[in-house]
């Protein structure tokens, strides 16, 4: 289903939607037909079931859909190079068109740090020079979306920014010997998970996507950084709570991130998800990185545990090679998420796992890919989400359209 509204550029900082004032002849298309306004209106109210927006202003404005939440959420990821490039972008709609697939994930901020499209009228977001033009035609492109009923998810990397380290160092992970910027063993570095500046502009960024158009807006590297040299750290906004709660100190900042975060967007009629390390189903410390499932569930409509079997450590549940054994892995770890869901007293089918399309540890083809599908559903769970990187996907694994 659509849901329309018209929309205004920011002004001081803030996106509102408006009321305007319109001389002429206004179209409004719905899933049912359209109807024609004539001549000057003063107030506009759009109905249909899952909406109410009331437009306000006197300035021209332009109209943006949404599709609603589909009862099933079974998604592919794009990149957003790939979404910018018609002819490839092309293939994976098709997917789409073809199989049980009905939503698209794209990323809005990579773990580059970098925004992936022209921002028009935020300063906030603009001043950083992170918008790059790797989607020229974002809003054409998601438009084209909805017009074939496909829900459109937004994917922001978050305390993972080196272009954001680059340009606020002052927000970054230090060394705690010389206060130079840390990163991580892949050269990566990373902002401090505590600074409430990094939450504002995360949240200008999922502001403004909602208002081109993305429908739902997924959270990732929510989390504090690991794989690096731990001991030489520093978290200049951070350092005080963690080292007064070791145990649990990283994981009570990331909650109040996420409580944060929905108290802010909850003017909009949009849909939130996180991204946790698979790990978080069956273990109940924070992994060193501040996840803790119960401390996420409240505050999103869908927690997605990567529970990819090739990251999960030899033997685990007894398993010589767990990326051998899709089913079982999968299985296992959402049979765990749903009793720590139903034990904080949430509803389990906000647990939308990211399920493995990918060749690490061993083959992945129909039938693996398949088979973790099949898992997610003996869990008592009905959305999911696969990721492959390279944006090649096992077709056969899925259903006809």
């Amino acid at each position: 289903m659509w849901k329309m509204m018209t929309v205004q550029p920011k002004k001081n900082n803030k996106l509102k939607i408006l009321k305007i004032t319109i001389s002429g002849v206004l179209l409004c298309f719905l899933m049912t037909g359209f109807f024609i306004v004539y001549g000057t209106v003063s107030t506009i109210n759009f109905f249909n079931e899952a909406s109410m927006i009331e437009v306000a202003g006197e300035e021209e404005a332009e109209v943006v859909s949404h599709i609603s939440l589909p009862e099933q959420v079974k998604t592919i990821y794009m990149t957003s190079w790939v979404a910018g490039t018609k002819n490839i972008r092309d293939n994976l709609v098709k997917i789409v068109d073809n199989t049980e697939i009905n939503s698209i994930i794209i990323d809005i901020k990579d773990y580059t740090g970098q925004i992936s499209f022209m921002i028009q009228g935020d300063e906030n977001l603009e001043r950083y020079d992170a918008p790059i033009n790797r989607i020229p035609d974002i809003k054409e492109f998601l438009e084209y979306l909805h017009s074939k009923n496909i829900y459109v998810i937004g994917r922001i990397s978050v305390f993972q920014d080196p272009h954001l380290v680059e340009q606020r160092p002052d927000l970054a992970v230090k060394k705690s010997k010389d206060g130079d910027i840390w990163k991580d063993y892949k050269g990566i570095s990373w902002l401090d998970a505590g600074s409430i500046e990094v939450w504002e502009y995360i949240i200008d960024l999922a502001r403004y996507s909602y208002q081109i158009g993305f429908d739902e807006i997924n959270f990732d590297y929510i989390r504090f950084p690991s794989d690096g040299d731990m001991s030489e750290i520093y978290y200049p906004f951070s350092e005080e709570r963690i080292i007064a709660d070791v145990d649990t100190g990283k994981a009570k900042i990331l909650r109040e991130f996420f409580t944060y975060l929905d108290a802010e967007l909850s003017d909009l009629d949009l849909v939130l998800s996180a991204d946790l390390f698979g790990m978080v189903t069956t273990n109940d410390d924070d992994l060193n990185i501040g996840q803790i499932l119960e401390y996420a569930l409240p505050s999103f409509d869908f927690i997605a545990p990567m529970v990819y079997p090739s990251h999960y450590p030899k033997n685990f549940i007894g398993l010589d090679n767990p990326a051998a054994y899709p089913y079982e892995v999968v299985k296992y770890s959402m049979d765990k998420a749903v009793i720590k869901a139903k034990n904080a007293g949430m509803d389990p089918k906000k647990l939308r796992p990211w399920l493995q399309d990918f060749d690490l540890g061993a083959d992945y083809g129909p039938a693996e890919v398949r088979a973790q599908i099949n898992a997610t559903y003996d869990a008592g769970l009905d959305s999911w989400m696969l990721w492959s990187a390279s944006n090649r996907y096992t077709t056969g694994a899925l259903l006809p359209n």
